[in-house]
């Protein structure tokens, strides 16, 4: 992997956490005031879940496996 790659994943990282702690917000918001429907909470927390598998992905390729 060469730098440029390895600073393009760490970028995407970056942004698709901040993106995770935005939906987690967002929701805790929407349970806390009430005003968010069954279905809508549903839905971000399938997008937080897409996301966090996303996260996974990316820090799997950063990571070099290693045989033991």
């Amino acid at each position: 992997m060469t730098e440029e790659q390895e600073r393009e994943i760490r970028s995407e990282l970056a942004r698709l956490r901040q993106e995770h702690r935005d939906l987690d917000a967002a929701i805790a918001a929407l349970d806390v005031s009430g005003r968010g429907d069954r279905l809508t909470i549903q839905r971000l927390k399938k997008k937080k879940l897409l996301i966090k598998d996303q996260v996974q992905r990316l820090e799997d390729q950063l990571v070099p496996d290693i045989i033991a």
